[in-house]
């Protein structure tokens, strides 16, 4: 398949990079690097959800009413905590 691409100016100087350092044709290193790119970008896979599991039982301080986390860092583990 023939087709026009207007590349921008960092990527051309990569695969021009890319070509002196692989000594050959242009048309190969563009093949090359675009199928390599495209290979890898359809074999990621999606990163898991994450999914935060509550500690059942465990409560905050009813005198915590402030909704500061460095309070409620001091009262649990005292003032003294970094």
């Amino acid at each position: 398949m023939r087709t026009t691409l207007t590349i921008d100016d960092d990527v051309a100087a990569l695969l021009e990079k890319e070509n002196r350092r692989a000594n050959e044709p242009m048309k190969q290193t563009v093949n090359r690097v675009l199928r390599s790119g495209l290979t890898v970008g359809a074999t990621l896979q999606k990163p898991k959800r994450f999914v935060v599991k509550p500690i059942h039982g465990m409560r905050l301080p009813p005198e915590w009413t402030s909704g500061s986390v460095q309070e409620l860092i001091e009262m649990v583990e005292g003032s003294g905590a970094k």
